[in-house]
């Protein structure tokens, strides 16, 4: 299968105002309604990481979790969860970060990783990349390293890419979006 750039970004929705005036939200669901965008989407990051040296992947909350889980089971990988403040029932480690809409808080559990692991980090997109710093972060405090971080999406104007790879954090996104393109 070719990957098709043009036809991938048209099943990913721009929807207006959302979640606030002059935001323009990237909405995946239509990339996992269809099989084959799915598929391409899944081959895409396992072909890309398939030879790779790292032992994890690491997952961001939520939209996150829908890529990193499927690719962590493709490349026999364990999964480590980035939750939302609030959501993890051990011991967690925490980093508050700012997004395009306030500040949040990323945890995971504090036993998820030791020295000498490294991951690749996955969510749906990376804007400011303030999730993405703090779970970078976080994974720097258990010891262990970040490989890369991926997305599906990257919206550049943001410079969440280069604020990740500022902090030493190598970054990969299938596609790219200005912030008005529709």
């Amino acid at each position: 299968m070719i990957f098709d750039e043009f036809s991938f970004k048209s099943l990913i929705r721009p929807v207006v105002d959302f979640p606030k005036p002059g935001v323009v939200f990237r909405d995946i669901t239509p990339l996992f309604q269809s099989p084959k965008a799915m598929r391409l989407v899944v081959d895409s990051f396992v072909h890309r990481y398939i030879e790779a040296d790292f032992t994890h992947i690491g997952a961001m909350d939520a939209r996150g979790f829908l890529i990193g889980s499927v690719v962590a089971h493709e490349l026999n990988k364990p999964l480590i969860l980035f939750r939302k403040q609030g959501k993890l029932p051990a011991d967690v480690l925490s980093e508050g970060y700012q997004t395009e809409y306030g500040e949040a808080f990323l945890e995971v559990h504090a036993d998820s990783l030791c020295e000498g692991d490294s991951l690749v980090l996955f969510d749906d997109l990376i804007a400011t990349g303030g999730t993405l710093i703090a779970a970078a972060n976080l994974v720097k405090r258990m010891g262990a390293k970040v490989y890369e971080a991926a997305a599906i999406i990257d919206l550049p104007e943001l410079q969440g890419s280069q604020r990740l790879e500022d902090a030493g954090v190598p970054t990969f996104c299938l596609t790219r979006f200005a912030l008005n393109e529709r």
